[in-house]
């Protein structure tokens, strides 16, 4: 395992993450003529990996944690005219020498100093040094209304660990190397080593991405615990919501996508979660979710075609968790824990319930993570009910519908509907399931543990 792709999470244990390399590719090909921001919700591992590449890629770095800050630190950001005196002023307080193009400094939790961002544009002009944010967007907004945007700021957004990261946690590094191979030669494992797979990945909806979780499940093995780190996760979740929301709409919002997915509603209905809200109301406490990055947004396209987001309805959503592990927890919130009797029950696939809804979050947060906007499409079936499918994807000049089945996969109507409409536009057709990798009729019938390999 090279070093360059490690994230220790703690003294005992390290983590390999895919944005390294993405951190990596910015500082090469920008070479300091830009800063890059790392964007996403809380708990998911940015200051580690941004400190991590710190310590990797620098002689020397400084990291101003704007929640640990002093006010003399603060202060700093607040007139730029002499960068000498600060950059002199940061290496005494911190106690580093900085060494010119060799060093990075990073400000974390930047949303807690707007003055710290706005200045990123002079400190790039500067050149000395590299700069690297990091952020839960949640709060930076708010807080940078009143000041100037920096254009030279790259973004990267950062999600929870996906499932090939999972599987590196658990030290498994073959498996996604083997799957696709496997799919290259269109190739099934049998249904023994296929049953092994869908334990993975039902492992790892369970425990879901959020690097605290997957250190809880690997130091204890205990499913009830890695609950109750989830929950102090959703309870931070919930608590910034209120910071931003008091009336505690944007809070009931959130705890609501489980219900609203199970229901098997086409759109997401937020005004029967709460009433009386204004249109702009009501689009701003949809924007603080948005910007909290812990939840995906999956938009109806209204003509199901190469860019997609030209045809998006803003008006017609559903929502997901940005995690399928946070999901599992949510679903089960008016219990004062979840148990380890559902969990395993969960896990060995043995609860009596309708799961479709949990691993249709699983794939949106897969195809999120892989980088795709999350579209889906309805048409009229007769005058009552409508063909749905669950998630539409591009591939070169052609799209990609995909309908996701927990079970009864034989039957899928409004995939076929849909082929048969748009036949003109469609690259490949997957039914994601719960079985091994089967080719039928011009279906692919796709294991969720390969939703990845797409």
């Amino acid at each position: 395992m090279f070093v360059a792709d490690l994230e220790i999470i703690s003294m005992e244990r390290i983590f390999k993450r895919k944005i390294y390399q993405q951190l990596l590719d910015w500082k090469q090909s920008e070479n300091g003529r830009t800063a890059v921001l790392v964007e996403g919700a809380r708990r998911i591992g940015k200051s580690t990996i941004v400190e991590h590449f710190a310590q990797q890629e620098y002689e020397s770095y400084i990291l101003i944690d704007f929640n640990k800050a002093g006010r003399e630190t603060i202060a700093l950001w607040d007139d730029l005219n002499n960068l000498d005196a600060i950059f002199i002023k940061l290496q005494q307080t911190y106690q580093v020498v900085l060494h010119k193009r060799k060093s990075v400094i990073i400000f974390d939790e930047v949303q807690n100093c707007p003055k710290a961002r706005q200045a990123i544009k002079y400190l790039v002009q500067d050149g000395r040094y590299d700069y690297i944010e990091t952020g839960s967007l949640i709060s930076i907004r708010k807080n940078t209304k009143d000041i100037t945007i920096p254009s030279e700021e790259d973004r990267i957004t950062m999600f929870p660990m996906d499932f090939e990261e999972f599987r590196w946690a658990m030290g498994d590094t073959a498996t996604f190397p083997l799957l696709r191979q496997q799919f290259e030669m269109r190739m099934s494992l049998g249904d023994a080593a296929a049953r092994v797979k869908m334990r993975d990945i039902r492992l790892y909806m369970l425990v879901g991405g959020m690097p605290q979780a997957v250190n809880t499940y690997l130091d204890t093995n205990n499913l009830s615990l890695v609950d109750k780190t989830k929950r102090s996760i959703i309870k931070l979740y919930l608590e910034d919501f209120q910071k931003v929301d008091a009336t505690g709409n944007a809070e009931r919002l959130f705890k609501n996508i489980p219900a609203q997915l199970s229901g098997n509603a086409s759109r997401y209905q937020p005004y029967t979660v709460i009433e009386q809200q204004t249109e702009n109301k009501m689009a701003e406490l949809l924007q603080e979710l948005e910007q909290s990055k812990t939840v995906l947004f999956c938009h109806h396209c209204t003509d199901p075609n190469v860019g997609m987001s030209l045809n998006k309805d803003l008006r017609r959503y559903k929502l997901f968790l940005a995690d399928t592990g946070l999901f599992v927890t949510l679903c089960f919130w008016d219990k004062r824990y979840t148990d380890n009797i559902i969990y395993n029950k969960l896990l060995s696939d043995k609860l009596e319930a309708n799961l479709g809804y949990v691993y249709e979050n699983l794939v949106a947060q897969i195809l999120a993570a892989a980088g795709n906007e999350l579209f889906y499409h309805t048409f009229p079936k007769d005058e009552k009910h409508n063909y749905e499918i669950d998630f539409l994807i591009s591939k070169g000049n052609k799209i990609c519908p995909i309908e996701v089945k927990s079970s009864g996969y034989r039957s899928h109507t409004s995939l076929d509907a849909f082929c048969e409409k748009y036949s003109s536009r469609i690259a490949e057709r997957y039914l994601v399931y719960t079985k091994d990798l089967r080719f039928d009729t011009g279906t692919i019938y796709l294991p969720a543990y390969m939703v990845p390999i797409i």
